[in-house]
């Protein structure tokens, strides 16, 4: 489910991969592997991502454990 609610707040946002990513501060392939579920973001990008797309952490189902997000 997370991969494809993180796409989908990216989508909503209006942004394509390589604007969010530039805005993020990111690689595109960093993101694609977000939006893949290949690999999750730590807390800083997690909150980052909720601000760029306008959208609660918990509405993108990011969980907190230490300093890193994981995916449910």
């Amino acid at each position: 489910m997370f991969k494809w609610k993180l796409r989908a707040c990216r989508v909503q946002a209006g942004l394509y991969q390589r604007e969010a990513a530039k805005a993020l501060g990111i690689s595109e392939v960093s993101l694609v592997n977000y939006e893949k579920g290949k690999s999750s973001p730590d807390m800083d990008l997690g909150q980052k991502m909720s601000e760029l797309y306008g959208v609660p952490l918990d509405m993108m189902d990011f969980t907190k454990v230490g300093n890193r997000v994981i995916k449910d």
